[in-house]
């Protein structure tokens, strides 16, 4: 007798997508309900295409996502909500893509299920990207929406979720503060298949390296607290304080305190002493002063010695400035403070708090028109990746010329070009490719010299010769699809070639276009919100 395949989806499926490990009293019902919606896509004569890009269990994910979106509208926790409120009010519609002239807010939607599926599909695989329109999107959607619509009256509240994603209206605990941006970032459906899949790869990467080191449990602990602070959603481009804030919404108190939580400083400080309510310390790059909250600090008085250096993390939170991550003590050392007083890496750590904006903005301005008149009034220029080098060297002694700089001023501002990585390594080509392939050098207004490999087919320009048509399509979509290439460099494509470019009048080229906005963000994440690869120095 043969036995009947199980297409089943199982309650530890299920909780591997819930913020909880141990079964809640609604589980049953939901999981009975993900196990319909399975079935409802099993059923499809369209479910073969799922095959082409999912394995059965990949496919039970799928189902256990979908039902939590419907679990989430049904217990109120606000998290699909948020994301269509945003929508609406960034583009003045509900939702990308799809028609939503008869929309139901806070109910179930077929252009919902939808988006959920398209989403899902090009978040948990990033190799070919799936249209919106696919048919068999749009099957499926179908087919799941009737399961929940039948479901929609009878649906029990998961309590226990809710109270997840809620926190307290006058709290002030910056560590509970934090758990719930963790528990939105990593133990939410919605980004199940994006900073949930992103914070365990950059876990397994530490577990690699680390594995036999006594002090992994640490070292993950950091990684994880640098993800909390530092990571980005496809969806919007938000990091996990800006969503929990619009998720807790505006009535809420901690709604703004949550706003105005700073990023996250990871540095080495010298100790300066303590008193009652704060230790003090000396950021060593910078020279800036902090105050950090005893409440943040395990055994203060274990720090005697003035000069100490410690190394550790801090971010604001309600006006106090908290330990958040690894701390880590060591005699003084002037070693280390001579490196540090001399990295611009370590500078850059601070520049969010009194970046002098306009400061900025002068010395970018200066330098776009020096970099035209160097480059024959362009603001792109393309060559072979070997000559990349040599071409940013003579445009920064040009520059430097340009200024009418002393002779000490000039060596100064090639050495702060080369720590800023305006300039390679004077003996090696820092992160240019060993083979032979095409490259830009693209002035971008809003941050500076950026470099690009392997896109110039993107540009029909009249002062590129690598131009190939052939090639053209793909190097649109690496322009599109790689994290590391900005907004402005594809802005600058689009502005100046998109009528040359056949790419823009086919499907994929047009919805790009339509939704352009949201589409740089779900590829950019948080290399979207461009910043300026300029420190200034002299700040203290």
């Amino acid at each position: 007798m043969v036995k009947k395949k199980d297409n089943r989806v199982y309650i530890d499926r299920w909780l591997e997508i819930k913020p909880y490990d141990k079964q809640v009293i609604t589980d049953s019902y939901y999981l009975k309900l993900c196990n319909e919606v399975k079935q409802s896509m099993v059923s499809s004569e369209y479910y073969f295409v799922l095959g082409l890009y999912y394995d059965k269990e990949d496919i039970d994910d799928l189902a256990c996502f979908l039902t939590s979106y419907f679990e989430d509208l049904i217990s109120g926790t606000q998290i699909w909500n948020t994301f269509v409120r945003l929508h609406k009010k960034l583009y003045g519609k509900w939702l990308p893509f799809y028609e939503t002239n008869e929309y139901f807010e806070e109910e179930i939607n077929l252009q919902d299920i939808s988006f959920l599926i398209w989403y899902y599909t090009n978040t948990f695989q990033t190799e070919k990207f799936i249209h919106p329109n696919n048919e068999f999107i749009f099957h499926l959607s179908e087919n799941v929406f009737q399961v929940f619509d039948r479901a929609w009256e009878y649906a029990p509240e998961n309590e226990s979720l809710k109270k997840i994603y809620q926190i307290a209206a006058h709290e002030t605990d910056f560590y509970l503060a934090r758990h719930l941006i963790d528990n939105v970032l990593f133990r939410t459906y919605l980004f199940y298949t994006d900073t949930g899949i992103d914070l365990n790869e950059s876990l397994l990467k530490v577990i690699e390296e680390y594995s036999k080191d006594q002090n992994i449990m640490t070292y993950l602990n950091e990684s994880r607290d640098h993800s909390v602070h530092n990571f980005h959603t496809r969806l919007l481009g938000f990091t996990g304080k800006e969503w929990v804030s619009e998720i807790l919404k505006e009535e809420h108190p901690l709604s703004i305190e949550y706003k105005n939580m700073s990023k996250k400083i990871r540095g080495y400080f010298l100790y300066k002493g303590q008193d009652h309510y704060n230790i003090h310390l000396e950021h060593i790059a910078s020279g800036r002063k902090f105050d950090i909250t005893k409440k943040s600090i395990q055994n203060p008085e274990q720090l005697k010695e003035i000069d100490t250096i410690v190394f550790m993390g801090i971010a604001r939170w309600m006006n106090e400035w908290w330990h958040s991550g690894i701390m880590v003590q060591s005699a003084f050392n002037p070693d280390v403070i001579l490196d540090q007083k001399n990295s611009i890496e370590s500078r850059k750590e601070v520049d969010f708090l009194d970046q002098d904006k306009k400061e900025v903005r002068e010395i970018l301005d200066a330098q776009l028109m020096s970099f035209r008149a160097f480059n024959n009034n362009e603001q792109i220029a393309f060559m072979e990746s070997g000559k990349v080098d040599s071409f940013l060297k003579e445009f920064f002694a040009h520059h430097n010329q340009s200024l009418k700089l002393s002779e000490e001023a000039e060596k100064e501002a090639k050495q702060r070009a080369i720590d800023e990585g305006y300039l390679g390594n004077m003996d090696e080509n820092k992160g240019i490719p060993d083979v032979e392939e095409d490259a830009l050098v693209f002035f971008n207004p809003q941050s500076g010299i950026e470099i690009a490999f392997g896109v110039n087919s993107a540009f029909p320009a009249r002062n590129n010769p690598f131009y190939d048509e052939k090639d053209s399509e793909d190097a649109i979509m690496t322009l599109f699809f790689n994290e590391n290439i900005s907004k402005e460099l594809v802005m600058f494509c689009i502005d100046n070639f998109q009528h040359d470019l056949g790419f823009f009048r086919d499907k994929n080229g047009e919805l790009f276009l339509e939704h352009l906005d949201f589409l740089l963000r779900f590829f950019k994440k948080g290399k979207y919100f461009t910043k300026p690869a300029i420190t200034l120095t002299g700040k203290v």
